[in-house]
């Protein structure tokens, strides 16, 4: 039961895998061509622009233009501009670097090149780089050594990045194991985001460089690279998240690993979208779908086979192992043949051809549309008590009922019909259904929903008496809809089927008929603040300032009567408040004598009843007990 349990987890497993979310479209490639066709600044953006616009498939604009930059840029004496001269020169077929000496300087200086462990790694990259495009000799198990000693000093992912680039640069026969485990490495750390992104915290350029390298170096070697199938779409969408490139080095890089995730010996990642809409119709049968990889070419040898397709509603299987058929570079699949009914499908597929794909089962949602047709649309007026036999009316569509219907609180509008796929005839039952009555005279509108029996017939019944709250009960003539509509109808309907009068009681009809419309501005309010009260004339404000301040100007006049000696009172806090507050000891104790006392007489008193209170209640609890 185990063994078969862990079967089921890893069938499952295995039909969650991941399919790219992010890969280059073509108008993607026309923007990043646009930035690698930038005009050259120096033999660096030379470089880039023209090894970048190589690895897109592209041939460089005015080549000859392009080779004359590079003859006149190179310094001989730089490793670094021979690096860059060196690989460029390589991409353009007719620039020939014979005459600038440009092949014979670096074997002349082969010794004093930087291809030793004191070397930085990026100066061993280029020096090792402009040898190989060159053609010349390589002591390739030294600069293994050199690379081993230096990736132990510059344990960062871009150091060893340009490590494995190196390597791939060098002979078979040298020992390159050791540096092609450090791919493994590189991949434990890379962060995964959310399960759908793995990337280097360095950024977009240095995990792109990665891809590009890692594949460099296993074609090389002939050793598949240490990544997982789930691994390599991650690192897919990670590269090509970025729709837009900061600088012409970021772009250099992500064309780059496009490069190599599109041509190499072991993982070939696919791109299948579908051409337009994932719809079908009685009209558009067919499904088409493009397989690409992830320069947008075409794989026409692929082999595209539904395995299953699925009802989303009935999870009923309508299809199982399928095969398209492709016709210029185009994959199709009649999916109407098997007479699928209007909705959404879940489909699975898989491609194969060739062993190298990756993210190569995908899900797909199709949706099947169609027009639907309205039958048997009856109208007719129900008399409450039976009392005047029904006659019922039926509209065909889209036309109009010739004479109007007339319900009052005494009668029910009724309307019965059914909804039918026009090619088929299959009863549909869309997810909006809706009656509409509209008055012409107001602007009122009210909606009901029309909802379909246990046999697919859609009724509706209008009581006037019980319904009247909602149309405000004003009566007049309204305008009768219909309203169909789904995601999967090629043909939503709006039929106007009918006119209706609607007659309520007087007493209830409101005195006067307004417009339901919600958007009018309403009446602007006007606020009346309280008005203040009139002040007293001045003349009695200043009287009574006089009045009060007469007894101080009076202590004043007799104190300067007097002869009182006022020249050595200070105005200090200290002294104010000792001649305001003067009292002796005697004073003091007496009046918080006075002030005690009372506040002892008023504190026992408070307590006395607050204990008979307490005694009483206890008193009563326990002969209630009792």
């Amino acid at each position: 039961r185990l063994a078969s349990t862990l079967v089921v987890l890893v069938l499952a497993l295995g039909a969650h895998a991941l399919t790219p979310s992010h890969h280059l479209t073509p108008s993607d490639l026309v923007r990043l061509q646009d930035v690698l066709s930038q005009p050259y600044t120096d033999l660096k953006a030379a470089y880039l622009s023209i090894v970048g616009q190589s690895k897109l498939g592209l041939s460089v604009a005015g080549s000859n233009e392009a080779c004359d930059f590079i003859k006149s840029n190179l310094d001989p004496s730089s490793v670094e501009s021979l690096f860059y001269a060196a690989e460029a020169s390589q991409t353009i077929a007719s620039c020939c670097m014979m005459n600038t000496n440009f092949k014979q300087t670096p074997n002349k200086k082969n010794k004093q090149l930087p291809l030793n462990e004191d070397s930085t790694m990026s100066q061993i990259h280029q020096a090792v780089s402009a040898l190989s495009f060159l053609g010349l000799p390589l002591a390739s198990q030294e600069v293994v050594s050199a690379l081993k000693a230096r990736i132990s000093k510059e344990d960062n992912v871009l150091a060893i990045t340009l490590a494995l680039q190196t390597a791939s640069h060098l002979s078979q026969q040298a020992e390159l194991g050791e540096i092609l485990e450090e791919i493994e490495d590189l991949a434990a750390r890379l962060d995964d985001l959310g399960g759908v992104y793995l990337q280097f915290e360095e950024g977009l350029e240095v995990t792109a460089l990665f891809v590009s390298a890692a594949y460099a170096l296993s074609d090389h070697v002939g050793v598949e690279p240490p990544l997982k199938e789930d691994q390599v779409i991650q690192l897919l969408n990670s590269v090509f998240s970025k729709k837009s490139w900061d600088s012409l080095s970021e772009a250099f890089s992500v064309a780059s690993a496009a490069a190599a995730l599109a041509d190499n010996r072991f993982h070939k990642p696919v791109i299948v979208s579908a051409v337009g809409p994932a719809t079908v119709s009685h009209s558009q049968p067919l499904l088409q779908l493009q397989v690409m990889d992830v320069l947008c070419q075409s794989l026409s040898s692929a082999n595209v086979l539904v395995e299953t397709a699925t009802s989303a509603a009935t999870k009923a299987t309508i299809l199982s192992q399928t095969p398209f058929t492709q016709r210029d570079g185009i994959f199709q699949l009649n999916f109407m043949a098997s007479q699928p009914a209007s909705g959404y499908y879940q489909f699975s597929v898989a491609i194969s051809g060739d062993s190298r794909l990756v993210g190569n089962h995908i899900e797909l949602k199709v949706k099947v549309s169609t027009k639907v047709s309205i039958n048997n649309m009856d109208l007719s007026v129900v008399d409450k008590d039976q009392s005047i036999g029904t006659k019922t009316t039926r509209v065909e569509y889209p036309n109009k009922a010739k004479s109007s219907f007339i319900a009052d609180s005494h009668q029910n509008f009724a309307m019965s019909f059914q909804l039918v796929d026009e090619s088929t005839g299959v009863e549909l039952t869309p997810h909006q259904t809706f009656v509409r009555l509209h008055n012409q005279k107001t602007g009122q509108e009210v909606v009901f929903v029309a909802e379909p029996d246990s046999k697919n017939l859609y009724k509706f019944e209008l009581d006037t008496a019980e319904r009247k709250a909602e149309f405000d009960s004003i009566s007049g003539t309204y305008a009768l809809y219909l309203m169909v509509g789904d995601a999967t109808l090629e043909n939503p309907v709006l039929w106007n089927m009918a006119d209706i009068v609607l007659k309520f009681p007087d007493e209830e009809a409101p005195s006067a008929i307004q417009s339901k419309n919600l958007y009018v501005p309403k009446p602007e309010i006007q606020h009346l603040f309280r008005e203040p009260e009139r002040r007293p004339p001045t003349v009695l404000s200043n009287t009574f300032t006089a009045m009060v301040l007469s007894p101080f100007l009076l202590l004043l006049l007799l104190w300067f009567k007097l002869g009182a000696n006022v020249s050595n009172f200070s105005l200090s806090p200290s002294s104010v408040l000792f001649h305001v507050g003067h009292l002796n000891m005697f004073q003091t104790l007496k009046y918080l004598a006075i002030i005690g006392s009372l506040t002892f007489l008023a504190g026992n008193r408070m307590l006395a009843q607050k204990a008979v209170k307490r005694y009483c209640a206890s008193l009563y609890v326990q002969l209630a007990l009792q």
